[in-house]
């Protein structure tokens, strides 16, 4: 019996000294080793052998990164108005001896330091500078925390402001000024467009006189081109008329005398409100030049039975017998 609790007691000694003496450590944290109450090692994740009852892990730093919550508390300004306003700090351990042994409670001394530099940040500040400069405020915090903490052996890498609560009658005041600022805004966009309008209006009547200028011009010129061309067709019209009198004689002058009296005569039919039509001249002195017409055409297209040729190629000898002026009426011989 008593050697059976020897064993029993050597056992229970073996069990405690590989308790006391293998550690594992877990990915994420790291050990501190201290011998004889003195730090010695700083134990990274794995399987480590410890000298039984000299050795012990003194603390278990978390090295992650990790996310402290600043709770809200009240700020006064530089204009001396009191805002609300909430934080977070994102921190990592470097070091851990240093986390471990340099400061005691390292969460209570990281929410100190950032609340403290929080408040003066933010006091040296005006209102409109804390509400629209937070990137400038988490870079000063970020900037000043970091440097306190760095012997504590810890890296703050985040400092953000997550609200600001300005009081409610600064609210009231400060929307009131931004309805009053876009109403500005708008007013004086609406009064560019209506500028624009009037410059773009006033360029394009300006664009159009210039364009109907330029047509009239343009069509002047057309017309005095058109009215040129058109006496120099009634000139040569007229050249032509000319040597027809001055080759045919009287018979020209009657054809077209009675060309341009048919043409005259013709146009009392062409009236929509002629019902009756009264002719000045008597009808036969009519039918008579047309008959002078019908003879004159005859004669320039056929030569009459008297005409007499000569044998020579192109010559002709006329034979006609003299025209007088006067045409002659179908009851003429």
């Amino acid at each position: 019996m008593g050697n059976l609790l020897f064993v029993a007691f050597l056992v229970a000694i073996i069990v405690l000294v590989l308790f006391t003496t293998v550690r594992v450590v877990k990915q994420g944290y790291v050990y501190t080793i201290e011998r004889l109450g003195k730090f010695t090692k700083a134990a990274d994740p794995g399987l480590h052998i410890l000298v039984p009852f000299i050795d012990r892990v003194g603390h278990k730093i978390n090295v992650m990164e990790q996310v402290l919550d600043i709770p809200g508390q009240e700020i006064i300004t530089k204009d001396n108005a009191m805002v609300g306003v909430d934080a977070v700090v994102f921190f990592q351990v470097l070091e851990a001896g240093k986390a471990a042994y340099e400061v005691s409670g390292l969460h209570n001394a990281i929410l100190a330091l950032t609340t403290t530099n929080l408040r003066t940040v933010m006091g040296s500040m005006d209102l409109d500078e804390t509400l629209s400069k937070r990137d400038e405020i988490n870079a000063r915090l970020l900037s000043v925390v970091d440097h306190a903490t760095s012997p504590w052996g810890v890296k703050i890498t985040r400092v953000e402001i997550k609200d600001i609560r300005p009081p409610l009658d600064i609210s009231e005041a400060m929307a009131r000024q931004m309805k009053a600022e876009r109403l500005k805004r708008a007013e004086i966009l609406e009064a560019e467009g209506d500028k624009t309008s009037s410059i773009l209006r006033a360029e394009g009547r300006k664009q159009s006189a210039i364009l109907e200028a330029e047509g009239k011009r343009e069509a002047a010129f057309r017309d005095a081109e058109a009215r040129e061309r058109a006496a120099e067709a009634e000139a040569k019209a007229t050249e032509m008329v000319s040597d027809a009198i001055a080759q045919s004689g009287n018979a020209a002058i009657n054809y077209f005398v009675a060309q341009e009296y048919t043409k005259a005569v013709g146009k009392f039919a062409d009236s929509p409100n002629a019902k009756t039509i009264l002719f000045p001249v008597e009808t036969t002195q009519l039918i008579g030049s047309l008959g002078g017409i019908g003879e004159l055409v005859r004669d320039m297209v056929e030569p009459r039975e008297g005409d007499v040729t000569t044998g020579d190629r192109g010559t002709q000898l006329p034979t006609q017998r003299p025209r007088t002026g006067v045409p002659r009426t179908r009851g003429d011989s």
